[in-house]
């Protein structure tokens, strides 16, 4: 397996908000984890944000400072970094968020619990990723992962904010494999859109955080229907899963909840 070197990647990272300050716009929050292997196989070494905190950091003087983003896109920066630091857990990062109308409804979006998960920006780095080779556990299972990427520094270029569902259900229906954890998932998913509806119905920020909003629900309802038609134990019904890209669209996404409810 190789890594796209020389691409712009994404990593959904971590869903550790810290704390969250309403009055001064901050939130406290970890964009990264170290010494865990992620879904892409990868293990991240502390260290490997040194240079990057050097180079485009908060002191560091650079006109290319890392980005405080809302899904990666570049058109919705939503505050700034006054801290980014390495500690013995991840990277912790301090944001604070603009007073511009999307900064506002990223506020809301904390608030109430719209915003819980964080992803990274960046680009690995050829010479400072190696596999590491495991030895299997069970040599006959094929889904046993036979190593990991090793990662001990790589290219960050901005932080964001992410809305729970468009990544951790994208393949639900791949995930659980007893009745109960069937369970567990709708319980999440109806748990989330609860929260989703309290957010529709305060009625606060702008059209398109309303907009977001409406279709998000309608897009974890999605998820609920495809969990509740799903047996655990019929591997046959994991054909007609649907895949969602790691940075999901929103737009158009009325045609596709039509075709999963009609």
């Amino acid at each position: 397996m190789e890594k796209p070197f020389s691409t712009y990647n994404i990593k959904q990272a971590t869903s550790q908000i810290k704390d969250i300050d309403l009055s001064a716009r901050e939130v406290a929050i970890y964009l990264s984890v170290f010494d865990t292997i992620d879904s892409d196989n990868d293990l991240i070494r502390k260290g490997a944000f040194k240079k990057s905190l050097n180079d485009r950091g908060v002191n560091s003087g650079s006109n290319r400072q890392i980005a405080f983003l809302r899904h990666h896109d570049w058109e919705h920066q939503i505050g700034t970094f006054t801290s980014l630091q390495e500690d013995e857990t991840g990277l912790f990062a301090v944001g604070k968020l603009g007073t511009s109308s999307k900064g506002d409804d990223a506020l809301r979006d904390y608030q109430d619990g719209i915003i819980t998960e964080h992803s990274i920006g960046f680009q690995y780095i050829a010479d400072k990723t190696n596999f590491v080779e495991v030895e299997k556990k069970d040599a006959d299972d094929p889904d046993t992962s036979t190593g990991y990427f090793e990662i001990k520094e790589l290219k960050l270029w901005e932080g964001s904010a992410v809305t729970f569902g468009a990544n951790q259900y994208a393949n639900t229906i791949d995930v659980f494999k007893t009745v109960q954890e069937k369970q567990t998932i709708q319980k999440s998913l109806t748990d989330q859109m609860n929260i989703i509806v309290k957010a529709i119905t305060s009625g606060k920020g702008t059209d398109e955080r309303l907009y977001d909003l409406e279709m998000k629900l309608k897009y974890l309802n999605a998820r609920l229907i495809d969990v509740a038609n799903t047996d655990p134990f019929n591997k046959e019904q994991l054909a007609v899963k649907q895949t969602v890209e790691q940075t999901f669209n929103w737009s158009g996404f009325d045609d596709y909840f039509q075709v999963k409810t009609n």
